[in-house]
């Protein structure tokens, strides 16, 4: 892929929360060069900015280098920075990798949640509500995401791929109207 359409790629893969910006593209992928991790492979014009458009391609030196960092296990691999782009190729990943870098973001967000929760108490009189109400969403935001982590785990372990490939949608359903304009409710 050439740059531009690698940079769409990746922002549809890791979500709203995680944009890659070109200059941190670019750099990177000159550095993938001098490691020789990918090559360039053709270069094209375009008729609309007459600009050669470089197109790379992952090297086996690249591809090497990609499965070794999906087997590293360690704090790395389930901090905040890095955890999402490991999670978004665990399907090329061993399922005992999985499962220890899993468990490992588990374990890490339930220590947070834990030591917040700990001091949420003492700055409940400090803060205004709308410090307090950052503060409670936070709170659920990693509660749901320990809860997730959970049933990803269990579904590992339990052998169930679908489950674990799968998403959960994080929203309800929306409500379905019926043929006279009434809201039908969702089951559950």
């Amino acid at each position: 892929m050439h740059g531009y359409e690698l940079r769409k790629r990746l922002n549809l893969m890791l979500g709203w929360g995680r944009v890659l910006s070109y200059g941190s593209l670019y750099p990177t992928l000159k550095k993938m060069l001098r490691g020789s991790l990918i090559e360039e492979v053709a270069t094209t014009v375009t008729p609309v900015t007459r600009r050669p458009r470089i197109v790379y391609q992952l090297t086996d030196s690249g591809e090497r280098e990609f499965e070794r960092l999906m087997m590293e296990v360690g704090p790395t691999a389930w901090e905040d920075d890095n955890f999402d782009i490991r999670f978004a190729f665990f399907s090329r990943t061993d399922m005992e990798i999985r499962l220890r870098v899993l468990e490992g973001r588990r374990t890490r967000l339930q220590e947070r949640l834990d030591r917040v929760q700990s001091q949420l108490s003492m700055t409940q009189k400090e803060v205004d509500r709308y410090a307090a109400e950052l503060q409670r969403h936070g709170v659920e935001s990693v509660e749901r995401e320990v809860r997730w982590l959970s049933d990803l785990i269990n579904a590992e372990r339990s052998g169930d791929r679908d489950r674990a490939e799968t998403p959960t949608p994080l929203t309800e359903p929306a409500s379905e109207t019926t043929s006279n304009g009434q809201q039908a409710t969702p089951q559950k």
